[in-house]
């Protein structure tokens, strides 16, 4: 760790370094698809974060938790530091839409953290208003508009902080269980800036450009508080103006000279498929240095198939750097090391079933058509944390090339689930048989090969068939692969109808489906294809294969998929089906026993 003893103390060491000649720059999306640049410097911020500061010290907020409720842009970095500066304990969360499920998400964070004010900008004041004042919340919390009264920031006085002060709580997002407030503290901050540093070969010279949102750890930790850790420029757009037009993303890239770049795998995906070649015209891309791809499983596809589309344009191997972190590490858990590019290795996939990883022999016998490879990516190796390889239920050490609980133990580990005593026992105070600890269980299976960490999927995603483990995404990417108009898909199991219990796993696919690209082939051959491929790789006694549209697959506001959440759906009958091909005692939709 450095030699300061909270992150407040290092940012405005920065601060004063660098003033105003470093500083975010928001790009804005105007009318006529037309593009404006927002820039706050580090001076200009800091004056306005100590100004804020004061009018939250003003409330009696220290120590407790103020929710941020922001669209995409610079106030909200002003709000989260302000609230650093004051000791009040900042919960960013995704603005709430006239969807109903994230309205109730946003309730249950407030009801959790115990929120009595919101913290928002001018124009989404009287939206939360109302929200509040329909959802029987008007007087209890109260909303500010932190964009409003000028305070002198002179009048700031920095309170005590510590390492173990608590800086923020980053709520999780919810895509197998009920979102929990994880508590970050400095000392995690500083912990895990240090190991970003490390790896990224971070300096006040790099230069990041980005669009994940500031919600999500990834966002947060890597694309804000990074730069402020490093000193350094950071550049971004929204989530929403990168989806319409990706693009931009390297356009971007290109003009501000990025030197790294952070995105999950389907942002690369994006950028392959709707980045024409007319566009890959005036695009350099040869000043990255580094490109992160984490926060879901990354495919080996993605990352050849960017390095043969996008090398006229500067993309080289060596740039990508996959990753592997969460929320209740702060972030980053393991990264590939700086300039080697990634490590992308076939093992066999029916010793994988059997939790051992044997690299695969690619022997005549084998013509791969029956799902014999499985190919993995490697998450990379740890900076400074301690990370095992744990048998979940016997608690012992797993040797390596053997598939077991992820762990992790060290300085970026957070503190735990706000208000969750027993939640936090169990998922931060963990130790191993032999009394080694504490660690984190991270609820991700995976294993060590040479030194490189796997991961292989998560413990609730897991489908047992025939005593064999099997990754519901693994078989979500098979049938992805097993037709060009194959999107997203959601795997899951589901109980037989009455009276038709046969004994075996019933795995259900739900799959996103392009009409378009099918291209006049039937939508239930389709299906039929889709069905006998993934049952072929996997080899599944029941599958059921259901195609839909776009957008159907439940997603948390990070894009991860929420199998549970689409197979209550399905359950329910709430998922409009294009076509299916069923397994015979799995009708559906039926009431959800659970």
């Amino acid at each position: 760790m450095p030699p300061h003893r909270d992150f407040v103390s290092l940012v405005r060491e920065n601060i004063r370094e660098h003033g105003d000649d470093r500083s975010f720059t928001f790009i804005s999306e105007e009318r006529g698809r037309t593009y404006k640049e927002n820039v706050l410097g580090f001076a200009e911020l800091d004056r306005k974060a100590r100004a804020l500061a004061c009018r939250l010290e003003a409330r009696g907020l220290r120590d407790k938790a103020v929710l941020l409720l922001y669209p995409e842009g610079l106030e909200f970095l002003t709000a989260f530091l302000g609230c650093l500066y004051a000791r009040v304990v900042a919960v960013p969360a995704p603005l709430p839409d006239l969807d109903a499920e994230r309205f109730g998400r946003t309730r249950r964070i407030i009801e959790d953290a115990d929120i009595t004010l919101i913290l928002t900008d001018a124009a989404h004041r009287d939206t939360i208003d109302g929200w509040l004042d329909g959802g029987g919340l008007k007087g209890r919390v109260h909303c500010l508009d932190t964009s409003g009264e000028d305070v002198d920031p002179g009048a700031w006085t920095p309170p005590g902080f510590g390492p173990d002060t608590l800086a923020f709580l980053q709520y999780t997002s919810g895509s197998t269980s009920e979102p929990k407030g994880v508590m970050v503290t400095h000392g995690n901050l500083l912990s895990n800036g240090e190991e970003i540093k490390r790896r990224i070969g971070g300096s006040s010279d790099t230069v990041g450009v980005g669009w994940v949102p500031h919600y999500h750890d990834m966002g947060l930790v890597g694309q804000f508080l990074q730069p402020l850790y490093l000193g350094c420029r950071y550049v971004f757009t929204s989530p929403i103006t990168f989806i319409k037009r990706p693009v931009l993303w390297l356009e971007l890239i290109t003009r501000h000279r990025g030197t790294i770049t952070v995105a999950p795998n389907f942002g690369y995906d994006l950028a392959l498929r709707r980045v024409t070649d007319r566009q890959m015209e005036g695009l350099d891309l040869s000043s990255l240095q580094v490109a992160k791809n984490g926060a879901e499983p990354v495919r080996a596809a993605t990352l050849e198939r960017m390095i043969e589309r996008f090398a006229p344009v500067g993309f080289r191997p060596e740039m990508w750097m996959p990753c592997y972190g969460m929320a209740e590490t702060t972030l980053l858990i393991t990264a590939a090391p700086l300039g080697g590019g990634p490590v992308i290795r076939d093992f066999d996939a029916a010793a994988l079933t059997r939790d051992t990883a044997v690299p695969h022999d690619p022997s005549p016998t084998q013509d791969g058509e029956g799902g014999g490879v499985r190919r993995l990516v490697s998450s990379g190796r740890p900076v400074t944390l301690d990370v095992r390889v744990v048998d979940p239920v016997a608690l012992k050490e797993r040797p390596e090339g053997h598939v077991g609980e992820i762990w992790v133990g060290g300085g970026s580990v957070a503190r735990g689930y706000w208000r969750s005593p027993e939640e936090t026992r169990a998922g931060f105070q963990a130790r191993t048989a032999d009394g080694e600890g504490p660690y984190l269980r991270t609820g991700d299976l995976g294993f060590v090969a040479d030194g490189e960490l796997y991961v292989t999927g998560r413990i609730k995603d897991l489908i047992i068939v025939n005593g064999r483990n099997i990754y519901a995404h693994d078989i979500e990417e098979a049938a992805r692969d097993a037709h060009p108009a194959a999107l997203t898909g959601a795997a899951f199991v589901v109980d037989p109808e009455p009276g038709r219990d046969d004994g075996v796993e019933h795995v259900v696919l739900v799959q996103e489906i392009s009409t378009r690209a099918a291209a006049g082939t039937p939508l239930d051959e389709v299906a039929s294809l889709i069905r006998t491929r993934a049952a072929r790789a996997f080899e599944l006694p029941a599958l059921s294969v259901v195609l839909t549209g776009r957008g159907t697959v439940r997603r948390t506001t990070s894009g991860k998929l929420q199998r549970l959440h689409t197979r209550r759906a399905y359950l329910a009958g709430e998922i409009t089906e294009l076509a299916r091909d069923l397994e015979p005692g799995v009708a559906g939709p039926f009431p959800d026993p659970g």
